[in-house]
């Protein structure tokens, strides 16, 4: 075998799809097909080594690779009968990228190398068609000085546009031989200008800079961008691809297209593609022309759609996934430039998994892995209420389905600024390009004015699972105005607008949304899901609608029942504050009786929700001083209502003033100095298991201290909630089950887990304090250096999102291990942020947990995750 460049052409190649890792995605699946006898440009790829070598080496080469190159060269021609450099008899190639993970449209392209001033004379002889050899020269000069030399596409855009004015065309297509070889002078000329040399013109020399313009593009900010937002790591690089040029651009007998074997957006079993005719690929990417659906193909061209059906099928049964492919016809031959598994929306992922399983593709557990547990999300999340009053703007493409409302904003680093501040926004574009990547992943939703359905925007936003509305051809965009204008109306930055790429609609203001409704191929894919897992799912939840909700969706319990957000409601804030203000134990035990009730009440309903599940309700954590006012107006009112002077509420604010309360009097610490508190809420959570039970209701409540730091403020609070307890069971003569556990979330509780554990019945991992507290980070603060650090790799991903698996992640490992060394039936499970990420959980199930606890609309993504951690391990 090589050893660095890979042969691929004449019904054999040396590669197969299994060597993604040193062929890159793209040059594996190109072998894949010119074994399989699909017609495929014969062509070589240098391998993703090389990429890496080239990295650590400042540009240069391993020893041997050009005379490897040149090898298969003499190779290629002798396939080809035509010969690189050659001026009589040209042999033009393209040079594409190719990661081992597919990274649509981040890193770069040249086509049509090998053309000069000479050997363009030499194609139009071949040919046969001097407009399109001309045509094909001005792109590679436009592409390789955008690519290679970094002269911006902006600039040879202008000199298009300007040419075309001056003819009076309206399309690129409209332009003759002589416009296309005054534009290649005039692109020649802007080469010059800004590069300071003239365009190169020897083929060898063209191919050796482009080749390492693909390579070095693997670490400019757009991929590394990429790559940071979907977790892609541990790649060598990119493998580079020379393949023979095809030519869609040949005149109406030739065309180009990208097509998905299934609708990538809804999952539906139907070729989904689109085309365009005398065309070059980028034009179908780029937005730069509108194309045509891909079923349009059948009415001009019967044989070549006929061929290119069979192929998608082969492809798609051989792969047994849904396919991406991407074809070119030259004079009414077929060639297939590339196959990889499609970009999919959530929607499509489910149902392509779920049909590809009844169609006997493949297995159950394959499609539970073939489904992004992240991005269950985007099916989870609200579409527009279709009560709402809604007036249609425009119409265009619905490239991406979802429901977005936000602020207008037209470029990028806008977006990305905007998105990271909190607000709401749109991106709105006339095509996007890969340097707006970082924008398109902070805004809610994007429009362009052109473009298709496989154009850039709509592959990235489907991938990102980010509502999506193209080809809205009635938008006129001005950038440095910075205004939309959609017939006599006009639109400024920060105007609302609304999208619905599920319809491909534009609506003018904010349109309410409603939940989503949920799809019987997704019901049958998480029953599966439920049946290949081992962890447990339970839900955060602090009401019996949320309840309700957690267990719509699938889950098992209630993992926080956070009691302080119960003390907000108009009618129990006064009774906290009495408690607050009270001068002694006689005036707090008072206050507290008015609570008690109220908790009782609001302990049953959520009992009642979650009948014969377990339910966890974490005693008060938060500080007291988080339920005074702080505003003069307020405390006036406070002191109003409550018939005390304005300085007694002004004097208990200020005694309760802490200089970092996150570690000041607060949790288990409350419960130490105010003993008569958890009492309260102890009673009342007994109370309401006693009356749901009677009702003949099965219920298991857990009780969980928060904030434990040693084993002595666990001993002292758990054995006060059992005397409590046991009290009232014994008056009541009831037996109920029920644990007393407590929430480990300071890392010296971590360290000293199996002392803990000793009166513990259960731990809960609350990883947004335990975060906090090990890295000494605050996660109200963090942003502020949080991206120097994402982009300086100081940090791999915000730890407060995923769970940090060498730090926190080891306190778990740590109190997981001595907790049970004495308590071997310790039921233990997590309660932060991380319960509903798709890493985090994987690392729960690997560590031996009992169960995770999220949002209750992520209680999905962790029935997912969690099964996808079984099917792997």
């Amino acid at each position: 075998m090589p050893e660095h460049v890979f042969f691929f052409g004449g019904g054999e190649a040396e590669g197969t799809a299994k060597a993604r890792e040193n062929l890159g995605g793209k040059g594996a699946n190109l072998a894949e097909m010119t074994n399989l006898g699909i017609p495929v440009p014969p062509g070589f790829t240098i391998s993703t080594p090389v990429c890496k070598y080239f990295t650590d080496h400042e540009g240069s080469y391993p020893d041997g690779l050009e005379a490897e190159v040149e090898a298969t060269i003499k190779r290629l021609e002798g396939v080809m009968g035509a010969k690189f450099g050659d001026n009589e008899n040209p042999l033009l190639v393209s040079v594409r990228s190719g990661a081992a993970v597919s990274m649509p449209g981040m890193m770069d392209t040249v086509l049509n190398l090998g053309l000069n001033d000479e050997s363009v004379q030499g194609l139009i002889r071949k040919s046969g068609q001097e407009r399109f050899a001309w045509d094909s020269y001005r792109r590679f000069v436009n592409m390789f000085g955008d690519v290679v030399m970094d002269v911006d596409h902006e600039h040879f855009e202008t000199i298009l546009t300007g040419l075309k004015n001056e003819v009076g065309a309206t399309q690129d297509t409209e332009l003759d031989t002589p416009h296309l070889q005054e534009l290649v002078k005039r692109y020649k000329s802007l080469y010059k200008e800004k590069t300071g040399e003239e365009f190169p013109t020897n083929p060898i020399d063209q191919l050796w800079r482009a080749v390492g313009a693909v390579f070095k593009s693997w670490n400019i900010p757009r991929a590394i961008k990429y790559r940071q937002l979907n977790s892609i790591t541990g790649l060598l690089g990119t493998a580079v691809n020379v393949q023979v040029m095809v030519f869609g651009n040949m005149g109406n007998t030739s065309g180009t297209g990208v097509a998905f074997t299934r609708n990538p957006s809804d999952g539906t079993q139907e070729f989904y593609g689109e085309y365009l005719m005398n065309a070059q690929g980028e034009d179908v990417v780029a937005g730069i022309r509108t194309p045509r659906p891909i079923k349009d193909l059948a009415d001009g061209m019967p044989k070549v759609y006929d061929e290119l059906i069979g192929i998608k099928n082969r492809l798609e049964k051989h792969y047994r996934d849904v396919q991406d492919v991407e074809f070119t016809i030259q004079e009414g031959k077929l060639y297939m430039l590339q196959t990889r598994s499609g970009k999919r929306t959530a929607q499509a992922a489910v149902k392509i998994a779920v049909d590809m399983v009844k169609e006997g593709l493949i297995d159950k557990n394959t499609a539970l892995l073939r489904v992004d547990a992240g991005l269950l999300d985007t099916l989870l999340h609200p579409g527009f209420d279709p009560k709402a009053e809604k007036e249609l703007l425009a119409s265009g493409l619905p490239a991406s389905p979802g429901a977005a409302t936000g602020k207008i904003v037209f470029n990028a680093d806008d977006a990305e600024r905007l998105g990271n501040e909190g607000e709401a926004v749109l991106l709105v574009r006339n095509e996007t390009s890969p340097e707006d990547i970082g924008g398109m992943h902070a805004a809610r939703g994007i429009l362009t004015a052109t473009g298709g359905m496989t154009s850039h925007a709509a592959v990235v936003a489907r991938g990102m699972g980010t509502c999506c509305v193209a080809g809205c051809g009635s938008l006129r965009i001005d950038y440095k105005k910075k205004t939309l204008i959609v017939g006599d109306r006009t639109f400024k930055e920060g105007d609302f607008l609304s999208l619905d790429g599920s319809a491909g609609e534009v609506y003018v203001g904010q349109v309410p949304t409603v939940p989503p409704a949920l799809s019987e191929d997704f019901g049958e894919l998480m029953g599966w899901a439920d049946d290949a897992r081992r962890l447990r799912v339970r839900a955060n939840a602090d009401t019996p609608e949320d309840a309700r909700k957690a267990r719509e969706n699938g889950a098992e319990g209630i993992g926080l029942c956070r009691t302080e957000h119960m003390f907000f409601d108009a009618d129990r804030i006064v009774a906290m504050r009495e408690m607050i203000l009270a001068n002694n134990l006689k005036e707090r035990e008072a206050a507290l009786g008015k609570l008690l009730p109220m908790q009782v009440e609001d302990f049953a309903a959520i009992f009642e929700a979650m009948e014969g599940l377990p339910v966890t309700i974490r005693l008060l954590d938060p500080p007291l001083h988080e339920f005074l006012p702080h505003e003069d107006s307020s405390q006036q009112e406070m002191a109003d209502s409550m018939g005390v002077s304005l300085q007694v509420v002004q004097d208990k604010v200020r005694s309760l003033h802490e200089s970092n309360p996150m570690l000041g009097h607060r949790g288990c610490r409350l419960g130490v100095t105010y003993p008569e508190i958890y009492e309260m809420q102890a009673k009342a959570i007994i109370e309401a298991a006693c009356r749901v039970q009677e009702k003949g209701i099965k219920i298991f409540p857990e009780i969980m201290i928060p904030l434990i730091g040693t084993s002595q403020e666990f001993n002292i609070l758990a054995t006060q909630i059992r005397n409590v307890a046991e009290a009232m069971l014994k008056e009541k003569g009831i037996k109920l089950d029920y644990l007393v556990g407590t929430m480990i979330e300071i890392p010296r509780a971590a360290l000293t887990a199996a002392e803990i554990a000793e009166n513990a019945e259960f731990f809960s991992f609350g990883t947004n304090d335990l975060t906090q507290l090990t890295y000494g980070y605050s996660r109200d603060d963090i942003n502020r250096f949080l991206p120097d650090y994402l982009d300086q790799k100081i940090l791999p991903e915000d730890p407060f999102q995923v769970m940090d698996q060498a730090g926190v992640g080891k306190l778990v490992s740590i109190a997981v291990k001595d907790g049970r060394s004495g308590r071997p039936n310790l039921k233990i499970g997590i309660c932060g942020e991380h319960g509903g990420d798709p890493k985090s959980v994987t690392f729960c199930h690997h560590e031996g947990l009992d169960y995770v606890s999220c949002s209750p609309f992520r209680v999905p993504i962790a029935r997912l995750a969690a099964a996808q951690a079984q099917i792997q391990s």
